[in-house]
């Protein structure tokens, strides 16, 4: 069965890269509860520390849509607004077919 995949950019106002990154990151701990979640990656851009980069899998698109509801994930949401530089872009949507993965878990951003 394939999986629904996202990744996208957003891109924080300078200086408040690792900020919107900790925010993200605490939305990973809240979605993880959520059905069908199978990967919330957050990345931080190298060349460019106010771009985070947000890669996730999941079951289906309707999971996906279903963790807006997780409590606390709207919450977050609007702290991370005013943080970001413009309206985020739409995210590449994927159809993922498969591979292998790790589990990975971030503390904190340093």
């Amino acid at each position: 069965m394939n999986k629904y995949g996202l990744h996208g950019k957003l891109q924080a106002t300078a200086g408040k890269g690792a900020y919107l990154a900790q925010i993200l990151l605490e939305a990973s701990k809240l979605v993880s509860t959520a059905i069908g979640c199978r990967l919330y990656l957050v990345s931080q851009d190298s060349s460019n520390p106010d771009a985070v980069w947000v890669t996730e899998v999941w079951d289906s698109k309707e999971d996906h849509d279903n963790s807006l509801q997780v409590p606390g994930v709207r919450e977050l949401i609007s702290q991370a607004m005013p943080l970001l530089a413009g309206r985020p872009e739409k995210g590449q949507e994927l159809e993922v077919l498969g591979g292998t993965g790790l589990e990975v878990e971030l503390a904190h951003i340093s």
